[in-house]
Order: C-alpha cells, then structure tokens, then sequence
C-alpha cells in the first residue's frame, strides 16, 4: 500500500509563529474519533461518566504528575469531547501568553524561522502535552475496554492562548456551563 506524502506534512492548526513552550494559560478542546459519545451521558445538566470517560477523566488529572510544569484549571469531559483549560507554569524567561499586550508578539515567523530546525514536536510544549495525553489515555481505554488500536481521539485539538483574565474567567464560565447548554451543543448527535 502507498502512503501518502500529504499524510506526512499536514498544515498544522497551532497559531503561525508563536511559541507554545511560553508560560501562560491555553483553553484545549479535543474531539473524540467521529463524534462518538463513549464518555458519558448528560442528565439535568449533569455529566454521569461512563467507565470509558472515567478513564479519560482520570488520565486529564493525573497530567501535572506526569508534567510538572503543568497546572490544570477548569475542566469538563462531555459525552463526545473535553474542554479544559492548561497552565504552561515559566521554566524560562517571561512567557507571553496571559499577558496584557496589544498584540502578540511573534517569537518565530515563516520568514525569520530556522530551516534547520528539526521537525517534530517540541520538547515542554502544549502539544507535547496533548499527544501525551491522548496517547496514554488512548492506550488506557483499549487495555480496559477494547483491543489495541481502537481510535478514541480525533487527529489533533483545538487550542486558544488565553490573554487576559476577562477571557479567562469567560472561558471558565463557558466549560462550567457546557454541561447544561448540551441539547444545543453542535458537538451533540441529536442535534446533526
């Protein structure tokens, strides 16, 4: 069987330029494989975990044992995604996320960007953080519940650098609230 080149240099969806190793607070979003709700249900507005998303749960929480430069905040696993918000805590210089500025300040651009810099993803960065992630709890589920292979995640996350604490504390009430505002999510298959 071929592969395909174009499998091997898909456009990454991280914001152009910026540095994702930087101290500072993201909002991530990650979809389970086609939508499928294997993490729970819905009741009263009320999330009742499944035992798959207990599983998912647990892995979310157990993030800062496994990165001890990772604070976690606000959290909710819904029956086919998760919402929670990471704290990347300074190792290095002054991080540029969760600060007042008028605009971001770009550490690396496409034209000033090193074309020897290695590919891959790098060391202590938020993405690092999430393929973590999703690969052990991936790896947990099938050891409990499936055979290995199984695809619990959809092909990457979603991700917003948070820059102030009016979108913090707006962000927060949005994962707090989710729960309830699930019969008119978009992410809910009743509503497709």
């Amino acid at each position: 069987m071929e592969k395909n080149v174009e499998d091997y240099n898909r456009k990454s969806i991280r914001f152009m330029g910026y540095d994702y190793t930087l101290a500072g607070a993201y909002f991530i979003t990650i979809i389970s494989f086609r939508r499928v709700c294997n993490f729970g249900e819905i009741e009263k507005g009320e999330v009742n975990y499944s035992k798959i998303g207990q599983v998912i749960f647990d892995c979310w929480q157990n993030i800062p044992e496994k990165f001890s430069y990772v604070k976690l905040d606000e959290f909710t696993l819904m029956p086919n995604h998760l919402h929670g918000i990471l704290w990347l805590l300074e190792h290095r210089g002054k991080g540029e996320a969760f600060s007042d500025f008028d605009c971001l300040r770009i550490s690396a651009t496409a034209e000033n960007a090193s074309p020897l810099r290695p590919k891959g993803t790098r060391s202590r960065s938020l993405s690092a953080v999430m393929q973590n992630y999703k690969s052990v709890s991936t790896r947990m589920v099938n050891k409990k519940f499936f055979k290995p292979g199984n695809k619990i995640w959809q092909r990457n996350f979603h991700d917003r650098i948070i820059r102030n604490n009016r979108e913090l504390n707006a962000i927060r009430q949005y994962i707090i609230d989710n729960p309830l505002n699930w019969k008119m999510d978009k992410d809910n298959p009743t509503n497709l």
